[in-house]
């Protein structure tokens, strides 16, 4: 990890806010919190090398916007976004926009910390990328066509009982087919199969 590498926290809840300083302080991370997306993107210019973390849903500029607006200006950060549950589709969207993982709340801070150590040094880590790809690419091809129907219904956010209308199977079957499709792909909740399914083109560009 560069050693002058900095965290930017963007989340309108202060409560959040502070959880998140700590935590990644006394990870040894260098950190910077905004309150609002405008207050980051007038100090984004004059920022150094660094890992946007940020809520997808913020008043006035949410963190859709805020990615869709760094692309316009060609800042190029990379990015982790935080979700609540049900923003499935709003994750898929995220990642479309070039974030490089999404997670959804409660998440362990494990989680999140791996997840910026990666985002960090994933220049160095550049050459293990296609490893990384083929093995991506083993749990897809592990899928059945029925499981990945499924995948994509799920990640674009339909409801079980919905799922089960469109495949003509019974919401119990949908149940057991997401189960199945969740250990495949190894995702740890519905944001990183979303994630995952964008990284294997399963959902197209």
């Amino acid at each position: 990890m560069p050693s002058d590498a900095q965290v930017f926290i963007i989340d309108d809840d202060a409560a959040m806010r502070d959880s998140l300083e700590f935590l990644l302080g006394i990870s040894g991370f260098a950190v910077r919190s905004f309150e609002a997306a405008a207050q980051f993107l007038s100090a984004a210019p004059h920022l150094g090398f660094g890992c946007l973390v940020t809520d997808i849903r913020m008043p006035q500029i949410d963190g859709i916007e805020l990615l869709k607006r760094l692309n316009a200006a060609g800042v190029k950060l990379p990015a982790i976004v935080m979700t609540g549950h049900g923003d499935v589709p709003l994750a898929v969207e995220a990642m479309k926009l070039g974030a490089i993982d999404v997670l959804e709340k409660p998440f362990e801070d494990e989680r999140l910390l791996r997840a910026l150590r990666t985002a960090l040094d994933r220049g160095a880590d550049a050459r293990d990328l296609p490893s990384a790809a083929e093995g991506l690419d083993a749990r897809l091809a592990s899928l059945s066509p029925r499981e990945r129907q499924v995948m994509q219904a799920l990640v674009s956010g339909r409801a079980n009982t919905a799922i089960a209308r469109e495949c003509d199977i019974s919401p119990r079957a949908v149940e057991v087919y997401r189960a199945s499709v969740m250990a495949k792909m190894q995702a740890a909740d519905l944001s990183d199969l979303a994630r995952l399914a964008m990284r294997s083109g399963a959902l197209g560009g």
